[in-house]
């Protein structure tokens, strides 16, 4: 589940430098040498890393230079509460979502295949503004039966109750 969601973060390209974080500090011009990657990419996996708080740094200034090292500190402890308001997020974003579907009323155009509520097809004359065809009434249960199956899933993961409407 920690890959899934490291992997959902920084993609495939960044993969290599969140699933194997060396111990202690380390720059990025390290890890892209010591992984064989681009440095863009062990970089940009680094900032994702940062902005979500799994990782930290440290800023060296040379003293003859006056070039700035960064010194990444991967800090991993935090994911599993990470992901548990993760969870929570999607959850409510499904149930809102569910709500959505279940009190409107939809029509699709089955040639371009956009959707519209039943007052912008009301506004359109029930025909696509697209290619002039007309809109039909669209079943959505299926897709309310699928996000009803993830929010039961996503509750008893987290143990939490249905809200009572």
């Amino acid at each position: 589940m920690i890959q899934k969601y490291l992997h959902e973060l920084v993609g495939p390209n960044g993969m290599p430098v969140a699933a194997a974080p060396p111990d202690g500090e380390v720059t990025d011009e390290e890890l892209a040498e010591d992984m064989g990657l681009e440095l863009n990419d062990v970089r940009r996996a680094l900032f994702i890393l940062y902005e979500n708080d799994l990782a930290s740094y440290r800023r060296l200034r040379d003293e003859d230079s006056g070039w700035l090292t960064y010194l990444w500190t991967f800090e991993y402890d935090e994911i599993p509460q990470q992901l548990e308001e993760e969870m929570h997020r999607l959850l409510q974003a499904l149930e809102e979502r569910r709500a959505y579907e279940q009190d409107n009323e939809f029509y699709l155009c089955e040639t371009c295949g956009i959707r519209f509520e039943f007052g912008e097809a009301m506004e359109f004359g029930f025909e696509c503004p697209e290619c002039g065809n007309q809109v039909d009434a669209m079943e959505n249960t299926r897709l309310v039966g699928a996000m009803d199956e993830r929010i039961e899933a996503l509750r008893d993961e987290l143990n939490v109750e249905a809200e009572l409407a």
